[in-house]
């Protein structure tokens, strides 16, 4: 078992219990990556480790990286936000600060939230991990 059981029948609670376990992070980026929606989780991943950086210099680079890799039009790894928050961010990109990706990252959140966790907590995936949690917790 990847994780202790009490962590796999948590991450049923709600998506916040599954983004605040690593191991939860690991098994819902597997998922995801079979939907060919990972793109979502890094994103929103890297918005998290965005808003820890204090540094100025290091803030214009990480939200430059974010802006390529996920949000302009054709990124290699391109989310679905609208048109408004796209260009919002292009125009915060001389001078990004903590909130620069907020809104965007607010979507993305919503759509794992209301669309690919649903999906995951019916998945073989977590079906599987469930059922190993449920049986270690009865041989306790």
């Amino acid at each position: 078992m990847l994780a202790p059981a009490d962590d796999v029948l948590a991450w049923g609670e709600s998506l916040d219990h599954l983004l605040l376990c690593q191991t939860g992070q690991l098994v819902f980026k597997d998922f995801l990556r079979t939907e060919y929606s990972e793109e979502n989780l890094l994103f929103w991943l890297a918005c998290e480790d965005y808003v820890k950086i204090t540094s100025e210099t290091d803030m214009k680079v990480a939200a430059n990286r974010i802006y390529t890799e996920f949000v302009q039009v054709d990124a290699p790894r391109q989310i679905n936000i609208d048109c408004a928050t796209r260009k919002e961010i292009r125009e915060n990109l001389s001078q990004p600060g903590p909130k620069c990706f907020v809104r965007a990252q607010r979507l993305i959140y919503g759509l794992m939230e209301n669309d690919c966790y649903p999906r995951f907590l019916k998945s073989e995936i977590y079906i599987t991990l469930l059922g190993k949690a449920s049986t270690a917790m009865r041989a306790t």
